[in-house]
């Protein structure tokens, strides 16, 4: 009760880097792997999992692997600030990228396929939201983005789609 009492946006930051185990932490509580069977901290479609967590940070972008519960560089450059139109994206320590795999949604519409994907996104990232509330961590879950410029950052492959992004940080207030 008392993280969903706790849980707010924010929109200042500190740039304080997140030490690695509150990062480790938060990425498990958005998208871990919590069973024997391989199932997610969060739901998701049609129990297919269609979503990948970015995590765009100053020494790069990185890919989260659930299944080693690790992160592999994808991107060397820091694309904090192309992960949002909002100024404090590009000096808070942590900006998670929620990618939807349209590719492995077969039998409906594109429409759909956002649809799906984006509600798969917004469970990892109200995941994160309560992860930041019990650890005394700002947060913000983001539609402000220039979708097309970050996929081309990302170097996304056909198919797949930038959903949502997520700050997380040190509250600067």
């Amino acid at each position: 009760m008392q993280a969903l009492q706790a849980r707010r946006s924010t929109r200042t930051y500190d740039a304080r880097p997140l030490p690695e185990q509150v990062l480790s932490e938060l990425l498990w509580a958005a998208y871990g792997i919590n069973r024997p069977t391989g199932d997610r901290t969060a739901p998701y479609w049609r129990h297919i999992m269609v979503i990948d967590i970015y995590a765009a940070m100053a020494d790069g972008t990185w890919l989260y692997e659930p299944a080693a519960h690790a992160l592999r560089k994808h991107v060397a450059a820091d694309l904090r600030g192309r992960t949002g139109l909002q100024g404090f994206v590009g000096y808070a320590p942590l900006n998670l990228v929620y990618v939807v795999h349209g590719e492995r949604m077969t039998g409906v519409s594109a429409e759909e396929r956002r649809l799906y994907g984006s509600v798969d996104a917004a469970f990892a990232g109200q995941n994160v939201y309560l992860y930041c509330a019990s650890e005394g961590l700002a947060t913000v879950f983001r539609a402000e983005v220039d979708y097309a410029r970050l996929a081309e950052a990302l170097q996304l492959p056909d198919g797949q789609f930038v959903a949502f992004a997520q700050t997380v940080g040190y509250s600067g207030a």
